[in-house]
């Protein structure tokens, strides 16, 4: 019933006789105060986010300062763009009405403040909507980069026969090597608009993903060897799979979603692996990754790789999932890398 937000108990002439809203069974409220993250696109701008909602109003601002004066700014809920703004003759900016054409206020999971375009983020808030009360996560919007086995912002760089199963992007970078020898069966986004957007979305899943907040199991070090379930897992430093291999069992939940909050490298060594039971997907596991990720010689990982910097694969390790590198480079060397099914 995680999904429930209204019942309704009808007579035989389908007539409503008795309604209960569940978004709050304690006080019928949803409500949101929250600072938004800043990407370094114009690093001193500072924005807050209020949204505040109960069944019969919504109120939502939003604050930004230290923006460019004078200039024309978009905002853009759940990535879509919803309404143009121009920031003032000091750079602030307020919005304090939720525009028409957004979902519905339980349904919006990030607020961005973007350039004119809607391709570059200058302010975001990730994590929000109504999750469920329990440990079951949902899943995450990859938006245009789930089409993207590799992403990067700065370079790719290929040694050997490495074979990408899916598309290969780049963005903003433009210094693409190793292809050939190796081999992309999808097709190749170099500094295009297709990656400028599939690099706007990976950001906002990076974000969402960084903003769970339900039920989170405490990680650190080194978690080869063990047996996990479906659920948010927290580090606060680093993690690595490196005395035994990692399995990620769904329990019989097909649908068992997987996420795995780093705050610093995610490592595995040499020959580990990430094995799946239970019924668990390389789809539904997430790796939001707070600096670089690097995958050991002939390792074996599943999984959408979310790193805020570098991605490096070592001679002959293989990916069943993404390598997404929002900031810098991802480095292959003779890998396979399979964008996994549904």
């Amino acid at each position: 019933m995680c999904d429930v937000r209204e019942l309704d108990i009808v007579n035989g002439n389908t007539n409503t006789v008795l309604r209960a809203d569940l978004t709050n069974p304690d006080k019928g409220k949803y409500l949101v105060k929250s600072s938004m993250h800043n990407t370094g696109l114009i690093p001193a701008a500072v924005g807050n986010l209020a949204i505040q909602a109960n069944p019969s109003s919504t109120k939502f601002q939003l604050q930004a300062s230290h923006l460019t004066p004078g200039t024309h700014y978009s905002l853009a809920i759940n990535t879509n763009v919803v309404q143009a703004l121009t920031s003032d003759t000091v750079g602030k900016l307020t919005l304090t009405a939720l525009p028409t054409n957004s979902p519905d206020v339980l349904d919006i999971e990030t607020v961005a403040l973007t350039d004119v375009t809607g391709t570059n983020v200058v302010l975001i808030t990730g994590g929000l909507g109504i999750p469920c009360t329990t440990s079951a996560q949902g899943s995450l919007n990859l938006g245009a980069a789930a089409n993207f086995a590799v992403l990067a912002g700065s370079t790719v760089a290929n040694t050997g026969l490495t074979t990408v199963k899916g598309d290969l992007g780049l963005s903003p970078g433009s210094a693409v090597t190793g292809f050939p020898p190796g081999k992309v069966t999808g097709k190749q986004h170099v500094a295009d608009t297709t990656a400028a957007k599939a690099e706007l979305d990976l950001t906002t899943a990076y974000n969402a993903a960084a903003g769970r907040t339900v039920a989170p199991i405490s990680v650190a070090g080194n978690i080869g060897g063990m047996t996990l379930a479906p659920g948010l897992y927290k580090s606060t430093s680093s993690l690595q799979i490196s005395s035994g291999d990692l399995t990620l069992d769904a329990q019989g939940d097909a649908n068992g979603v997987f996420i795995f909050q780093i705050a610093s490298t995610l490592t595995t060594t040499a020959g580990r692996q990430v094995i799946l039971s239970g019924g668990a997907k390389a789809s539904n596991i997430f790796w939001q990754v707070g600096t670089s990720a690097t995958l050991g010689t002939t390792s074996v990982f599943k999984g959408t790789i979310m790193a805020n910097q570098s991605i490096t694969l070592a001679t002959g390790a293989t990916l069943e999932g993404r390598a997404l590198a929002r900031v810098a480079a991802v480095t292959l060397d003779s890998n396979t890398v399979t964008i996994p099914a549904p």
